[in-house]
């Protein structure tokens, strides 16, 4: 696949090589570093997975566990996004200034599928949703192509927001996150290589949704709200509420 940014680049395909292999290896574990299964099994020891819809990402851990702790995962998440594309573009930097824009993409790719199939947690991440958003927004900052860049972060979280605020599902919003960034990505750069990538992410995205674009047709897709007070709290509060019930006597024996 050709890609004039590579043209432009005119780098040897063994440097390249070797820095594209060492960039998607430190993105891929900075990915891995899940905040919702870290907060969650070593701070609180009640692994998020086992709860609500099993998935390890922002919606389920707030709707489980919420308080100040979300503020953490949302913090971890987004920050392993920014340090894999800040080191995508250090390296790329180095090598050639041409290939900063194709090295955001490259590590947003890969650090979207350390955190969906994380090797330090069982491959059993979240969706991808803020990760990949704060790839958007640093693809978003700096040089553009046909188009100035930020129109990319402005057309994803515009659109998310829009959607989430009007209908309150989560989940709609993020499925136009993917499907908008691959569309934007093309109008922005028109590269074969940078649309590949950007199909990587906004493909992995769409497809941790399935289950949500499933229910949204059927219509029982549940909506977002405000935190009232975190599951396990609820579950304890009703076992704590419950009557304990007396242990039945044992039968007597019948006289022979």
């Amino acid at each position: 696949m050709t890609s004039r940014m590579l043209e432009a680049a005119s780098v040897s395909p063994s440097w390249l090589a070797v820095a594209a292999v060492g960039v998607a290896v430190v993105a891929y574990f900075l990915g891995c570093f899940n905040g919702a299964v870290v907060v969650s099994r070593y701070i609180l020891r009640d692994d998020i997975r086992d709860h609500g819809s099993g998935n390890a990402g922002l919606t389920n851990f707030y709707r489980t566990f919420g308080g100040p702790l979300t503020a953490a995962v949302i913090l971890s998440d987004a920050i392993k996004a920014i340090l894999a594309v800040l080191f995508a573009v250090f390296i790329a930097g180095q090598i050639s200034p041409e290939l900063v824009v194709l090295a955001k993409y490259w590590a947003g790719a890969f650090c979207m599928i350390g955190h969906m199939f994380p090797c330090t947690f069982g491959f059993r991440g979240g969706k991808g949703v803020l990760s990949g958003s704060a790839v958007a927004v640093m693809i978003g900052i700096g040089g553009g192509g046909v188009l100035p860049s930020w129109i990319i972060p402005v057309t994803v979280w515009g659109g998310f927001i829009v959607l989430v605020g009007a209908t309150r599902y989560v989940s709609l919003g993020s499925c136009w996150g993917g499907a908008s960034f691959i569309v934007v990505s093309w109008i922005v750069y028109q590269d074969p290589l940078i649309l590949l990538l950007a199909a990587v992410m906004g493909g992995l995205l769409l497809w941790g949704h399935r289950s949500n674009m499933v229910r949204l047709v059927q219509g029982n897709e549940r909506k977002f709200e405000f935190h009232k007070g975190s599951q396990s709290q609820k579950r304890a509060e009703k076992s704590a509420s419950e009557p304990e019930k007396e242990a039945p006597a044992p039968e007597e024996e019948s006289e022979k």
